[in-house]
């Protein structure tokens, strides 16, 4: 193995160091998106279970002692609840949007690794063959066990930049999956909860607009 990243000449070390940029983005995104974290249970339980004032206090005091995004825009939605429901609603698309952008951070720089890694691969390889056949030219050698071990170890570059470039893809693709599926939920488990709030309201308010009317 070290023989054939040897081999692969310069362009292998900047293949080395985008495939460890890939790996430490993945291993972190896997980490940051696993659902528990964007969406942990507790949370996401007191949202479906919020009623009355009681549950509404349960509801904010566990999203403060587990922060992450969806105990944010749940926040974010209790503190508006005086305000309509057109106006808490815009507030909480405009942090949303901004909860998926930090859940999506890093996974620009997967995409830049898929597309970079094949064409260093490719460079590389071009190098390696402009390199031999010009020590071939000046050297006169032109056996056929000579020329095919320099191509073969030309190609090494391109080999590691496709091996790189395909987990880094799938990862990428997964990952772009995991936070739009991670949105959706939130948004439906918001909306329900602020579906339910200001029915309430309306219920609560409707005796009152009735006694004032008599």
């Amino acid at each position: 193995m070290l023989e054939f990243l040897i081999a692969g000449g310069p362009f292998m070390i900047l293949l080395v160091l985008t495939s460890l940029v890939s790996v430490t983005f993945i291993v972190e995104r896997g980490w940051a998106l696993q659902r528990h974290r964007v969406v942990p249970p507790a949370v996401e339980l007191a949202l479906e279970e919020c009623q009355g004032e009681s549950e509404l206090r349960n509801l904010e005091r566990t999203c403060q002692q587990q922060p992450s995004a969806l105990a944010r825009l749940a926040l974010t939605a209790i503190k508006h609840l005086p305000w309509p429901k057109a106006d808490n609603a815009d507030s909480l698309q405009t942090l949303a949007r901004h909860e998926v952008v930090q859940l999506e951070r890093g996974l620009v720089v997967l995409e830049v690794v898929v597309g970079i890694s094949p064409l260093l691969g490719l460079v590389g390889t071009l190098h390696g063959l402009i390199t031999l056949f010009s020590d071939l030219g000046r050297t006169g050698l032109s056996e056929n066990t000579v020329v095919a071990k320099g191509i073969a170890i030309a190609l090494n570059t391109t080999l590691m930049g496709l091996l790189i470039a395909i987990p880094s893809l799938i990862a990428w693709s997964y990952f772009t999956k995991k936070v739009e599926s991670l949105a959706v939920e939130m948004e439906t488990l918001l909306d329900e909860f602020l579906r339910r709030q200001y029915r309430r309201r309306v219920t609560k308010d409707e005796p009152a607009a009735l006694a004032s009317a008599k």
